[in-house]
C-alpha cells in the first residue's frame, strides 16, 4: 500500500498533457477479441487498471507487441478460451471491474464468455444486469454459479432484436455493442449510452467493418457482419483528467495550461466550472486557467436560489467530476448544493475536507452543501486515506492547496487511474513525496 507525503500550500506553474481516457481504454481493448486480425492503439494510459486488462488479455492468449510508451499491437487469432475456467482467471478476473466487457466479444466470436463477479470501486452497487439481459436478448443462455460467483453466457450465434435498455449504461451498451456487431441481423438498441468513449467504440468497430448508425445519439442500430478485420485507434485524452487539473489550477491559484484537451469532446465540463467562478479560456486544442490570486465566486441561479451541481448520463455532467467540484466549492466565495444521483457511497470522503476545516454539511449519502472558505481560512493538511481513484485526487487536490503537510494513506487507488500523478505534478512545482 503506497503513500503520498504532500507539502501544501505554493502555487503551481506550467504545462500538463492529459493521459488517454481510461474508461476509453477499458472498452476499446477488448474489441482486439473480435478478430484475428492485428489491431493497433495509441495513446493508452499506462496505469494499474489498464495494465491489468492487457495483462488478461495476453493470459487470454492474445499476442501483444508494445511499440513504444501508450502504443501497442494485439492479435487475437490464438485465443486460448480454456483460461476462462481456470482458477488464475477466477482471481484475475475478478480484481478488475472492466474485465466484465471481454464477455460480449468472446460471445460474439466464440459463443461463450465467463466472468467472476467483477471488482473496482467501492461507490455503492453497480449491477451487471443491463449487460446479461443484452445478451439474452441477443439471444443467449444465461447461467450464474452462485458458489463461486461465476457467471457465463453461451450462444451458438446470435441474433439481432429490439432492445430498450433499463438503464443508460457505458459499459452496458458498450458490451452489447460489441456481442451485436457479429449477430445475425440487426440490432437496435434504445436509452443507449452515448458517452465520447462509447461514441469512440463505435467509430473503432466502424473502421473494423461494423455497420453501426446513430453514433453520439441513444438510439444506436447495428446491422451485423460475419467478420470483423484490424484497424489503427487513438484514444481521446482523458476529461476526468482534463476536470482534475482545471480544479488543481483553481484550488492552487496556480497558472496551468493543459495541453491537447479534444475541446469538442469536453461537453458541459468547462461550463460547470465556469459555474464555480473559475476563469478558463481556449487555446487551440488547449485550457489555459490564470491564477486566480482573487478567489472565484460560484454562481447562484437567476432567481437567486442557490447553484445545484449533479451528475447525469451523457450529455450531462459526468458523475467522476463531482467530487473535484465539491473539492475545489469549499475555497470558492458563495456556496452550492453538490448531488450524485447515480452512484452511493460517493460523499462519504468529504469526512476529510472537514478534518481539515473544510465547512460542509452532508445532506444525506447523495447530497452535501458547500460553504465556502474563499480562501480567508487555509484548509490545514492531515493524515488520511484514500478510498477510491475519484476521491483520492480530490484529496490530492486539496491537500495541495492546504497549509502544512498532508499523508495520504492507500495512494495506489490514486495510481489506478492517473498516470505518474506524482511526477507530472513535481514538474509543475508541487511538492509530493512517494513512500511505497
Amino acid at each position: 500500500m503506497g503513500t503520498f507525503k504532500i507539502e501544501g500550500g505554493a502555487p503551481l506553474k506550467g504545462e500538463i498533457k492529459p493521459q488517454g481516457a481510461k474508461n476509453e481504454a477499458l472498452q476499446v481493448l477488448n474489441t482486439v477479441l473480435l478478430t484475428p486480425e492485428k489491431v493497433t492503439i495509441t495513446n493508452i494510459p499506462d496505469i494499474i487498471d489498464v495494465n491489468k486488462l492487457i495483462a488478461l488479455l495476453g493470459n487470454l492468449g492474445v499476442k501483444i507487441q508494445k511499440l513504444e510508451h501508450g502504443s501497442y499491437t494485439f492479435q487475437a487469432d490464438e485465443v486460448n478460451l480454456s483460461y476462462l475456467e481456470s482458477e488464475a482467471f477466477k482471481k484475475e478476473g475478478s480484481s478488475l471491474r472492466g474485465s466484465i466487457m471481454i464477455v460480449g466479444p468472446l460471445l460474439a466470436r466464440f459463443g461463450k464468455g465467463y466472468i467472476p463477479k467483477p471488482g473496482g470501486d467501492k461507490i455503492g452497487r453497480r449491477r451487471l444486469d443491463t449487460h446479461f439481459e443484452g445478451f439474452i436478448n441477443l439471444g443467449a443462455k444465461f447461467r450464474y454459479n452462485e458458489e463461486d460467483h461465476f457467471y457465463g453466457v453461451e450462444a451458438e450465434r446470435l441474433q439481432g432484436t429490439y432492445m430498450l435498455l433499463d438503464e443508460a449504461s457505458v459499459t452496458g451498451t458498450a458490451n452489447i455493442v460489441m456481442a451485436a456487431v457479429l449477430a445475425q441481423g440487426k440490432t437496435t438498441i434504445y436509452n443507449a449510452a452515448c458517452e465520447p468513449y462509447l461514441q469512440q467504440l463505435c467509430k473503432m468497430l466502424n473502421s473494423m467493418g461494423a455497420k453501426i448508425t446513430g453514433i453520439g445519439s441513444n438510439l444506436l442500430e447495428i446491422e451485423g457482419v460475419d467478420t470483423l478485420g484490424g484497424c489503427e485507434h487513438r484514444i481521446l485524452p482523458d476529461m476526468i483528467e482534463i476536470g482534475s487539473w482545471i480544479g488543481l489550477a483553481a484550488m492552487t491559484q496556480s497558472e496551468i495550461t493543459i495541453k491537447d484537451v479534444s475541446w469538442d469532446n469536453l461537453g458541459v465540463i468547462p461550463n460547470v466550472f465556469r459555474k464555480l467562478g473559475i476563469t478558463l479560456e481556449r487555446r487551440g486544442d488547449d485550457i489555459y486557467i490564470p491564477a486566480h490570486t482573487d478567489g472565484y465566486e460560484i454562481q447562484n441561479y437567476i432567481d437567486g436560489s442557490i447553484l445545484t451541481v449533479s451528475d447525469a448520463p451523457w450529455p450531462g455532467f459526468t458523475p467522476d467530476l463531482l467530487s473535484i467540484v465539491l473539492t475545489v466549492a469549499t475555497q470558492a466565495r458563495g456556496e452550492v448544493l453538490i448531488h450524485q444521483k447515480m452512484f452511493e457511497s460517493r460523499l462519504f470522503f468529504v469526512d476529510r475536507l472537514i478534518d481539515m476545516g473544510a465547512k460542509i454539511i452532508l445532506c444525506d449519502p447523495h447530497r452535501a452543501t458547500v460553504i465556502g472558505l474563499d480562501f480567508k481560512s487555509k484548509l490545514k493538511g492531515i493524515l488520511m486515506s484514500s478510498p477510491d481513484i475519484r476521491a483520492g485526487i480530490s484529496l490530492l487536490i486539496a491537500a495541495l492547496s492546504a497549509k502544512g503537510v498532508s499523508t495520504i494513506q492507500n495512494s495506489d487507488q490514486i495510481d489506478r487511474g492517473y498516470e505518474r500523478i506524482d511526477e507530472r505534478l513535481i514538474a509543475l512545482g508541487a511538492k509530493i513525496t512517494r513512500i511505497d
